[in-house]
């Protein structure tokens, strides 16, 4: 019988848990694939979901214990090994229905006149509760504000809550195309350039040469990877 090799006992002997920190986000777009692989590949491990801390997404690492983290990349402290992921646009979505847009005649798929943009009342994701964000910061460049109404803690509230009003968001592309039939959703392009955020996952240096952790982040990268929007390569970093 040959023998097995070190990520195949990782896989077939493994009972650990893997904590995982990250925005609601994931609990959509990588959580029901990963559950079916892990399943499959490697039951033993169990995987938790958490949120993200607010204000300092890193200190998820520390003050829950994270294994890894999945957010937006910046600069990091030099305790930190990172992996690229994917590259995220952005969307506006309305409800499909909404009264504003349907008056000024923009189909769904069309771009968003600014002024009607600007006009609209914005639901705004923000675990911290800011009422400021990338598209304020791409709008404040072309001299533009928008009328942020509401924020939400978590995506799948910011897409019910446009889904009940007439209010608008911008939300992750991907997210919004899944989440588009079920929350009777339309997708419009936003007026002003959006340049796609990196998402990058960051664990702790003494983590990096664990081949478990590194079997699962590995899983995770895989997942993730058809996410990528644009022909850009990833940034090669730590694997």
């Amino acid at each position: 019988m040959p023998k097995l090799t070190q990520i195949q006992k990782v896989r077939r002997n493994s009972r650990l848990p893997f904590k995982l920190a990250g925005s609601d986000f994931f609990a959509e777009m990588l959580m029901p694939r990963l559950a079916r692989e892990i399943h499959e590949r490697a039951p033993g491990i169990r995987v938790q979901l958490v949120d993200l801390v607010p204000n300092s997404y890193i200190d998820s690492l520390e003050r829950y214990e994270a294994d890894m983290a999945l957010i937006p990349d910046a600069e990091f402290p030099d305790w930190i090994d990172r992996r690229a992921q994917f590259r995220s646009s952005f969307t506006t979505i309305a409800r499909k229905g909404n009264a504003a847009i349907e008056a000024a005649g923009i189909k769904s798929g069309a771009t968003l006149p600014i002024d009607l943009f600007c006009d609209l009342g914005h639901i705004l994701f923000s675990p911290e509760g800011r009422t400021k964000a990338m598209g304020d910061a791409a709008l404040a460049k072309i001299g533009r504000t928008r009328k942020v109404v509401m924020t939400v803690p978590v995506f799948f509230g910011v897409c019910r809550a446009v889904s009940e009003s007439d209010h608008v968001a911008l939300v992750p592309r991907q997210l919004a195309e899944r989440l588009a039939d079920l929350f009777g959703l339309s997708l419009y392009n936003a007026p002003m350039p959006l340049p796609p955020a990196l998402i990058v996952g960051v664990w702790h240096k003494r983590a990096t040469g664990n081949p478990a952790h590194r079997w699962i982040r590995n899983l995770i990268a895989e997942i993730l990877l058809p996410l990528n929007v644009g022909e850009q390569p990833l940034p090669h970093e730590a694997r």
